[in-house]
């Protein structure tokens, strides 16, 4: 296991994150206990939740492992929430302003059986509630003891770079970490998230480096998804996601090469795919899933994946988005770059290719 700083700060996570989505609803009790002690004993030491998970099952499940084992193996690890999205039917029971915020994240201590959590993230932007609020409140917090740091989820390069902007404006503290959605056929946070939290130093968190499992292998061109995986499970949400990813062609493209680096490193499309997505530029650690001891063993061993630069290269290559459009297009993109050479040939290049 490798440990990277979490952010600008002090403290040091492992390079994959134990995500717990479903544990207490895909995930049963004991079979989520077991993953969580194989986690903690493999070197893993961040476990990430939300209060919405299975409508607060995943914090219930981790606050009974933190309860049932010992203080010597419950102090190595970083706990994780978020709060932002719907925890009931009232108008005010969702959101980033001050009210909400206090009641979700002593509904989420109450649950998890603590007094603190490392890291309390905003699960999403709030439209309406002004960010000097939700920093007020958080600042808050983190001088009360709730939390020790805050972090962001699911926020644009431009919501980001006003938190942070904010934060130093008004003396409090600003977020360290990001989590976005990030793999290598998510690469769009590469536009303006990624700049934004490596130039604040913000430590970025993919979720889904795996893409609901599309890049685990298990998914063939005009073949029906497996039973048992994400396309398969009968959901709509997972299955919407998988057929929007089969049908890009890019798509295939990418899982085609990541087979074949797979199969030249001696590693599975899986762990190549998540070796790809942590150690990207300004990653500090991305979140695994695993719904059983099985599935957590093949994702920990992509921490021993080393990709060269040729490797790398053909993955970049074959994933990079391809936006026609401005200002992300080949002609925006122009606009960014610095030339020294201000000649007529290079103004010409600049503004006619």
């Amino acid at each position: 296991m490798q440990y990277r700083p979490l952010g600008r700060t002090g403290t040091t996570v492992a390079s994959l994150a134990l995500g717990t989505m479903g544990f207490g609803t895909e995930t049963p009790e004991d079979e989520a206990f077991a993953v969580i002690d194989a986690y903690v004993e493999a070197g893993g030491n961040m476990l990430d939740t939300s209060d919405i998970y299975g409508a607060g099952a995943s914090e219930s499940t981790l606050g009974r492992w933190f309860e049932s084992r010992p203080t010597d193996v419950t102090d190595r690890v970083l706990l994780a929430t978020k709060g932002r999205f719907g925890t009931g039917p009232g108008v005010n029971d969702v959101g980033l302003s001050r009210r909400h915020l206090d009641r979700t994240l002593s509904n989420s201590l109450r649950r998890l059986g603590r007094e603190q959590v490392d890291l309390y993230q905003l699960h999403g932007w709030d439209p309406l509630t002004p960010i000097e609020e939700t920093l007020s409140f958080l600042d808050g917090a983190i001088r009360a003891g709730k939390i020790n740091y805050f972090g962001l989820s699911n926020f644009t390069g431009w919501q980001l770079q006003l938190t942070v902007s904010t934060a130093r404006s008004m003396g409090v503290h600003a977020p360290v970490t990001v989590q976005s959605q990030y793999s290598l056929v998510s690469r769009e946070i590469e536009f303006e998230v990624v700049p934004a939290a490596r130039y604040n130093g913000v430590g970025i968190l993919p979720w889904s480096p795996l893409a609901s499992g599309f890049l685990s292998g298990k998914y063939t061109r005009g073949q029906e998804a497996q039973t048992g995986s994400r396309g398969g499970s009968g959901n709509p949400l997972f299955e919407h996601v998988i057929n929007e990813l089969t049908a890009k062609e890019q798509n295939w493209e990418t899982v085609d090469t990541l087979r074949a680096v797979a199969d030249e490193v001696g590693a599975s499309p899986a762990q190549v795919a998540l070796s790809w997505a942590t150690n990207r530029p300004g990653v500090t650690s991305s979140i695994i899933g695993a719904r059983n001891l099985r599935q957590l063993e093949q994702n920990l061993a992509a921490s021993d994946v080393q990709l060269g630069e040729a490797a790398t290269e053909r993955l970049n290559q074959v994933s990079e988005p391809k936006p026609n459009d401005y200002p992300y297009g080949p002609f925006g993109v122009k606009q960014n770059g610095r030339y020294r050479d201000s000649s007529a040939d290079v103004l010409s290049e600049l503004f006619t290719s």
